[in-house]
């Protein structure tokens, strides 16, 4: 009975294992869809919201240059205020009704620091201040001793509320919940140059608040002579993609402002994005010198608040940029499909010639009868099969075609470019260039660069600016083509620039209807588009070549100093000299040894009756090398085109708007004829 229970036990236990061992069966997969704001939310990294300091950072740039977008649209001279406000953790907590909590279990937090290692940390900074006292008293340099880094949980994270405020078009009422509650919409969709990379915009800058404060964006708007301020509070519904108004509705405007103000509340971090901050808005006044830019940062501390204003230099603005059709050696087989949908012509030789750039109609007859002889040109073009639109694809890609021109570009312009180098790196020389428009892939491209000598808070050695569609780009910089170019294939010696010891500025902005950015963040150029590094190095070499011009006529001035120097420290000794034999031949003409006549007998007499003395010869001399100094000075001054009169500042009144004039434009200069 034992041996048949234990045995009965023994399979009863094997059953259970049995049993244990059966796999369970998958639930059954569920297809799920995402919204493009879900997506976004999910992959922020891809629009610039690595993290709180890059989000910051990104929120600031998205609103600016859609102030920028939107003042420019109407030909209006862009006035952008931008403010960064401070918010403690105590504030936000009322901002959002919560009641601040005194910590309970100290130990459940990321600060916590035990007694030892708090001694330890304590010991270690004694350590430090007494090695910078032993410094400083040895007239050593001290580095500022870096404050603690600890964890920073999610509880002690840094809230700012950014504020930007323009002049610019405003919104349509009924439009202003889309433009921001819903991801990929927009108005700058399309093929021309544009400064949005994503076409997300603000768009981003309320998912990230959503996400890290979940407070709502707040917008004023109004258009011009409108009589009220369009007023919108809202965030997004992220898994819809739909915006979820708050609040929208009409205010008075008295003041009949038009243009838009953005207030949005997010987690970032000033401390560690300050100088990017600072650096992105300094080189946007350098490429747009016709803005206005007020950049504020308030804090609680006050030695903290910054405030920075970038003045106007010129009214000069580039004209808007066109939107165009596109190459035919641009387009892919989606495109053209998407083209067909779109087109409102009714055949296909009408479709050639209306839908794609550089296509008249003898090219697109030409065209059509290389196609074969299933096509014609009155056939409907929507009535295309996906053989034939492949054929019409293959046919571009591998047909000649005339080169887009740059009309429907914008770029800064070489008066400009020049104009903002002056204005906010004041450097000891500058040189611009501008290229003309060239293409690649079918896209049209426009380079222009600068490069400058010395200045105000610039290093030693290489300092580039790179600008995309006339915005600045500061991330990834080492594998851009402007940085290789730069560094690489250039060679500074040639003229007369010293790579390492001299300060130099290396500016260059590259506008196109497609930028061929690379990397998710599009913080780049690369280096592998011939036509574009090719482009990039001319316009340097350009610079360089102007640049070596007025480096060579300043060492020549520099020469001539120090030639007047030389002539100077020996004028007492050449004196001396020349008295002395002087001297010697008057006495021998006084006692008759040697006669001398004519202008040598009146000058031995000057000097034998001391109308002739050392003082004046050296008065003599010193007047010659005044002479020769002042001779050589008006000859350099003539060729560097500089006049012999002493330069003033002059400030001329800007135009009344109304009043007509004819405007010349060159490089250096604008000249207005007012009629």
């Amino acid at each position: 009975m034992e041996i048949g229970g234990s045995s009965e036990s023994q399979s009863q236990n094997e059953t259970k294992k049995g049993k244990s061992k059966i796999p369970r069966k998958p639930k059954e997969s569920l297809l799920k869809q995402k919204s493009p704001a879900e997506f976004f939310a999910e992959n922020k990294n891809i629009a610039g919201f690595d993290n709180p300091g890059k989000s910051l950072y990104t929120t600031v740039r998205e609103l600016v240059e859609n102030s920028l977008d939107s003042a420019e649209s109407i030909s209006e001279l862009p006035v952008v205020e931008i403010t960064i406000e401070e918010i403690g953790k105590s504030k936000f907590n009322s901002m959002i009704g919560l009641v601040d909590r005194e910590r309970v279990d100290a130990q459940l937090y990321d600060d916590y620091e035990t007694a030892k290692a708090r001694e330890k940390r304590l010991a270690k900074e004694a350590r430090a201040q007494e090695m910078q006292a032993k410094n400083a008293a040895l007239g050593k340099k001290v580095k500022e001793q870096s404050s603690t880094k600890g964890m920073k949980g999610r509880g002690e994270a840094s809230f700012y509320r950014v504020t930007c405020k323009d002049n610019g078009k405003g919104m349509p009422h009924d439009d202003i919940p889309n433009m921001f509650g819903r991801v990929l919409s927009g108005t700058k969709y399309g093929l021309k140059q544009t400064r949005g990379k994503f076409g997300l915009g603000a768009k981003m800058a309320l998912i990230w608040s959503k996400m890290s404060t979940g407070l709502p964006i707040e917008i004023s708007s109004s258009m011009k002579a409108q009589s009220y301020i369009s007023f919108c509070r809202l965030d997004i519904d992220i898994h819809r993609n739909i915006p979820h108004i708050h609040l929208h509705e009409k205010r008075n405007n008295d003041d009949w402002w038009h243009g838009a103000e953005i207030q949005v509340v997010i987690e970032g971090n000033w401390t560690t994005y300050r100088s990017k901050i600072l650096h992105y808005m300094r080189q946007m006044a350098v490429i747009t010198p016709y803005a206005q830019f007020l950049f504020r940062f308030i804090s609680d501390a006050p030695d903290k608040n910054v405030t920075i204003q970038f003045a106007r230099r010129t009214d000069v603005m580039p004209p808007v940029p066109l939107e165009t059709k596109h190459h035919p050696s641009s387009v892919d087989l989606l495109l053209i499909k998407r083209l067909i949908a779109e087109t409102s012509k009714q055949n296909l030789l009408q479709f050639l010639q209306h839908e794609f750039v550089n296509i008249g109609k003898s090219l697109a007859e030409r065209l059509i009868g290389e196609l074969g002889p299933e096509f014609s040109p009155k056939m409907v073009v929507k009535s295309l099969s996906d053989q034939q639109i492949v054929r019409i694809n293959q046919l571009f890609r591998q047909a000649k075609f005339d080169d887009p021109t740059g009309d429907c570009l914008s770029p800064a312009g070489e008066y400009n470019l020049h104009l903002g180098i002056i204005k906010e790196l004041h450097p000891d020389m500058v040189a611009t260039y501008s290229g003309s428009a060239q293409v690649f892939e079918g896209h049209p491209f426009i380079v222009e660069a600068g490069v400058s000598v010395g200045g105000k808070d610039v290093k030693q050695g290489l300092n580039i600016f790179r600008f995309a569609n006339r915005i600045p780009l500061l991330f990834e910089q080492g594998a851009d083509v402007v940085t290789r170019t730069a560094l690489k294939r250039i060679n500074w010696g040639s003229y007369k620039i010293n790579q390492t010891q001299d300060r130099i500025g290396v500016f260059v902005s590259v506008v196109s209807t497609k930028i061929p950015f690379k990397g998710t963040g599009k913080e780049y150029i690369g280096d592998d588009i011939t036509e574009i590094a090719t482009a990039v190095k001319s316009a340097i070499q350009q610079c360089c070549i102007q640049l070596k011009s007025k480096i060579m006529k300043k060492m020549q001035a520099r020469e001539q100093q120090e030639r007047k120097r030389n002539l100077s420290r020996y004028i007492p000794d050449a004196t001396n000299a020349v008295y002395d034999v002087l001297k010697h031949m008057s006495q021998s003409h006084a006692s008759k040894r040697k006669r001398y006549s004519g202008e040598e007998a009146e000058i031995l007499s000057k000097i034998t009756a001391n109308l002739i003395t050392k003082e004046t010869l050296k008065e003599k001399l010193a007047e010659h090398v005044e002479k020769v100094d002042y001779e050589m000075a008006m000859e350099y001054a003539t060729q560097s085109g500089v006049t012999e009169e002493p330069r003033e500042d002059i400030f001329i009144q800007t135009l009344d708007p109304e009043n007509k004039f004819i405007e010349f434009q060159s490089p250096i200069f604008v000249f207005r004829l007012v009629c």
